[in-house]
């Protein structure tokens, strides 16, 4: 595999680079008539809506695979996924971390499934007995298993800027009311069928965010990435079932080693601080058990 830069984008032959956001790198073909993009994930991570340094090594090729992965699987079946993949000749410099990819209208909305009540829900949940504005049953603890996955919607926000947590309501404002029904449909579908896959491999996908895009026929496609690491929290299942705290590091096989580190030595004011070198192999080594757990 090789080592994404944490830093500035690779010059592609036959390409142009169009912009890089905290941890992708998009371009697109030097011929104006091919309206194929390429999706490079680079080492970059990110959190609280900050680019971090230094980068997670490999991290641009384990969520490529695993992105990948899933594609593969939510395409098959009875009920498959249209997705933004296209076949087509990957830059050799790139090749194990970038994804071929149908131009499409973006939609504003990232769509969030929680299946379990953690994070930002279960801080909520505490002041109001609420998930996004959500009433919940009372008597609920940190990790427990949601009655039901509940959709809670994002606004995409510009580049610079916070996302937003909106209403259903607000999203159907957004995007009209018949797409905003199928968002919350497809997601919510999606969520049950990875879920279900993860938990035959002893993991449990507590929550994740999709973002869609339509093609330029009106087909809703998933688009970016998928059920990674970064876009997703998975726990091991028998840490969860024997009491263990969700959220303590060994116990996630994401982000949460980064964010809880964070949490504990930067007050989110300024630029936050070098990530130490156990986290960064930490975090590399959780991303890398993930893609092996689930796609032995």
């Amino acid at each position: 595999m090789s080592t994404a830069s944490a830093s500035a984008p690779l010059e592609l032959s036959g390409w142009r680079h169009l912009y890089s956001g905290k941890v992708r790198d998009l371009y697109a073909p030097e011929d104006p008539a091919d309206r194929r993009l390429l999706v490079v994930a680079s080492d970059r991570v990110s959190a609280f809506d900050f680019a971090l340094e230094p980068g997670i090594p490999e991290k641009g090729a384990l969520l490529t695979a695993l992105s990948r992965w899933w594609f593969d699987r939510l395409a098959d079946g009875a009920d498959p996924v249209s997705n933004h993949l296209v076949a087509g000749a990957i830059p050799a410099e790139v090749a194990d971390r970038a994804m071929l990819a149908m131009s499409l209208e973006m939609l504003p909305i990232e769509c969030v499934v929680r299946g379990y009540l953690t994070g930002s829900g279960w801080a909520e949940y505490q002041q109001s007995g609420t998930v996004c504005g959500i009433p919940l049953p009372s008597g609920l603890q940190n990790g427990d298993r949601l009655p039901e996955p509940l959709f809670t919607p994002a606004y995409k926000a510009p580049m610079g800027q916070h996302d937003e947590n909106i209403t259903f309501e607000r999203t159907a404002e957004l995007v009209g009311a018949e797409r905003a029904t199928q968002l919350r449909d497809v997601s919510l579908a999606v969520y049950r069928r990875a879920a279900a896959i993860a938990e035959e491999r002893g993991l449990i996908l507590a929550d994740t965010k999709f973002e869609f895009g339509v093609d330029a026929d009106g087909v809703l496609r998933l688009a970016d990435e998928v059920l990674t690491s970064d876009s997703s929290r998975y726990w091991d299942a028998e840490a969860w079932r024997t009491g263990s705290t969700p959220t303590e590091r060994m116990a996630s096989f994401d982000k949460q080693i980064v964010r809880d580190w964070l949490s504990a030595h930067w007050d989110k004011q300024g630029t936050p601080p070098l990530l130490p070198a156990e986290i960064v192999a930490q975090t590399a080594a959780r991303y890398a058990e993930l893609l092996e757990r689930l796609t032995a």
